[in-house]
């Protein structure tokens, strides 16, 4: 009997989900399919219990429900507790759990381009649910400071606070001080939407100071190449797409509901082909 997998969102039109997870199905040679569900707010509840009623196996959960979803789950594990959103839903006969697999699919892709993490010197842009998620994962790995950079300095100190550690200095900034001390920081993450499609000529933060042993990284995906992404090649440094973080969540969301990790290399060309012909 075929499987079925879904996403839950609104609106969903535009999603590249149901392409990129049709590819590692077809890489793992499984009986599959995915459903790209436009779920109105309202509506949510009586999606989530179609899960349990149509038997589907597991669904991504995506903009605007990753926070209103968690009420109507049984099971909420720690990380996706921590980062307070859940994008991954596993069906177990009938019991619903919610997971968050943004944070790590983030850190798989920033890893390729940066081994090793510990004792690093960290800026993160933004302090919203894409940086909750990222600092939840960035932590276990012990950089030496992570500073919190918003437009508003109050949610990056509450966000700042939540995360704070023993292992790692946590701190929060303006936008401004952060980009008058840029050089400090080995690794400047985006986490905004700053720089997507259409607004492509907006950038989170000026590079002026950057360093050019810095990496640059970006979660955007749509350009594939923002401008912030642009300059920071143009002065030397490193620098990181959002397709490999958006590639390993989904890789992340399968092996939950499959207990197979896929080969992320044909749902990234899958993406890739998708953003060049768009």
């Amino acid at each position: 009997m075929k499987k079925v997998f879904g996403l839950l969102g609104h609106p969903v039109g535009h999603s590249m989900s149901p392409v990129m997870h049709q590819a590692a199905y077809e890489q793992l040679d499984m009986d599959a399919t995915y459903v790209a569900f436009d779920v109105e707010p309202h509506r949510l509840e009586e999606a989530v219990k179609g899960i349990r009623a149509l038997n589907i196996r597991g669904c991504n959960v995506t903009i605007p429900h990753k926070v209103e979803v968690m009420k109507y789950l049984d099971v909420v594990d720690e990380e996706a507790r921590q980062i307070g959103a859940v994008n991954t839903i596993l069906n177990e006969n009938g019991q619903l759990t919610g997971y968050n697999t943004d944070g790590r699919g983030y850190i798989q892709s920033l890893l390729q381009v940066v081994p090793e993490l510990l004792g690093a010197s960290i800026l993160v842009i933004g302090a919203g649910g894409a940086a909750r998620a990222v600092l939840a994962s960035l932590l276990p790995h012990q950089p030496k400071q992570v500073v919190v950079a918003n437009r508003t300095i109050e949610k990056a100190t509450d966000l700042a606070r939540v995360f704070q550690r023993d292992t790692t200095d946590v701190n929060a900034s303006t936008i401004s001080s952060a980009a008058a001390n840029l050089e400090e920081y080995s690794i400047i993450i985006n986490t905004t939407s700053v720089g997507m499609s259409p607004h492509v000529e907006d950038m989170p933060i000026s590079l002026e100071r950057l360093s050019p042993n810095a990496v640059v990284s970006d979660l955007i995906y749509n350009p594939l190449e923002t401008r912030l992404l642009k300059e920071a090649k143009k002065r030397g440094a490193r620098v990181l797409n959002g397709v490999g973080m958006f590639v390993h969540q989904g890789a992340l969301s399968i092996e939950h509901w499959t207990g197979i990790y896929p080969e992320s290399e044909p749902m990234r060309k899958t993406i890739l082909k998708q953003l060049k012909n768009e």
